[in-house]
């Protein structure tokens, strides 16, 4: 699968502000990102959950921000 980053999505954006799409295709443009949004958040927060106490304070989160972040649906920012 392909991943995106946060810096990504201004092209994206620019693509489709410069790109006049027929409104099924926009629909369908729109409909893959969010899968593909929503697949990362589900991805990285799975990998997430199964870091240890160590790993945690190497990235500055404590055991129970992680289980809080980790426990967020896959649509919640």
């Amino acid at each position: 699968m392909t991943s995106f980053t946060h810096t990504d999505r201004p092209a994206l954006e620019g693509l489709s502000a410069r790109t006049t799409l027929p409104a099924l295709s926009l629909i369908a443009v729109k409909l893959a990102w969010a899968y593909v949004l929503w697949s990362q958040r589900y991805e990285s927060r799975k990998h997430l959950a199964r870091l240890d106490d160590h790993m945690l304070r190497d990235i500055g989160l404590t055991p129970r921000e992680a289980d809080t972040e980790a426990r967020k649906p896959f649509w919640r920012p």
